[in-house]
């Protein structure tokens, strides 16, 4: 299983990089709109009813991905026009996914009624707003502002989930959601969140970054308690999806990844993260 783990993880590290260093910008987007249309898959395979989800799910899954490569096409030839403009996606579709996380998504964590029915019709259908935005966000930033800013996003879930892994398996000792996901534990979130501060702090140091831009806007002072919303929201996701897994009776939301289970179980933590980033750091306005 470990070797597995190891032969995807380089794959998917050496796929992400060749795109992200790309002449030509359209791959990079393209992967994320498939990593983005795999989840919104995955994620209807564990809230709609059994049958029909298996149609359902492949067909919303596939339409969404045309889309997005449709308005990746038209965002590159420089047609942002009518449906093409971006601004309906950042300034509409993303405050209004960030608030369902925030109040919905939220308050379903903190329930943690996992012996809840699996069929939810009202996550099925925001399951795809919540894919769309995350990829339109990151997707413009990537045009906007280049692979260096994404990555340093990204890095801030990332750091927060090694952090949160290794300290809860040093010092875990009280459960964070026993009733969602027996092996998270407080003292992991709290080294998570404190990841992400740290990351962030750091990371302000270097021009063209997530962090320098949160800096610039807010402060350093002001940044801080940001990344730590953010950590905060990264834990929300991986226990959001955990909570849905369980209701469902899955393990992981499929096996597309080898030894990593599916996509949405390697980003689950940057949907909910992807709107918030937006919106605090106004990169983009």
């Amino acid at each position: 299983m470990l070797g597995q783990r190891i032969v995807t993880a380089v794959i998917l590290l050496a796929v992400l990089a060749a795109a992200m260093i790309s002449a030509n910008p359209w791959w990079f987007v393209a992967l994320l709109a498939l990593a983005a249309a795999c989840a919104n898959w995955e994620w209807l395979r564990l809230t709609l009813p059994q049958p029909p989800s298996p149609l359902i799910s492949v067909g919303v899954a596939v339409l969404l991905f045309a889309g997005m490569l449709a308005l990746t096409s038209a965002w590159l030839a420089g047609d942002r026009g009518g449906v093409a403009d971006p601004v309906w996606a950042l300034r509409y579709v993303t405050p209004a996914v960030a608030a369902v996380w925030l109040f919905a998504g939220v308050a379903a964590v903190v329930r943690g009624r996992a012996d809840a029915p699996p069929a939810s019709l009202g996550w099925s259908v925001f399951s795809v707003p919540a894919a769309f935005a995350a990829w339109a966000v990151l997707a413009q930033m990537f045009m906007a502002r280049g692979a260096g800013f994404v990555v340093s996003l990204l890095a801030l879930v990332w750091v927060a989930d090694i952090a949160a892994y290794f300290a809860g398996r040093a010092f875990g000792r009280r459960k964070l959601a026993p009733r969602v996901s027996p092996g998270k534990t407080i003292e992991g979130a709290i080294a998570g969140v404190l990841g992400a501060v740290v990351w962030i702090g750091l990371s302000s140091l270097w021009a063209g970054t997530f962090g320098h831009a949160l800096v610039e806007r807010w402060t350093f002072w002001l940044a801080l308690p940001i990344a730590a919303l953010l950590g905060v929201l990264s834990i929300v996701g991986d226990l959001f999806e955990s909570l849905l897994k369980r209701r469902a009776g899955r393990k992981d939301s499929s096996t597309l990844l080898p030894g990593h289970g599916g996509v949405y179980d390697r980003i689950d933590a940057i949907l909910p993260v992807a709107p918030f980033a937006l919106l605090l750091s106004g990169v983009l306005f």
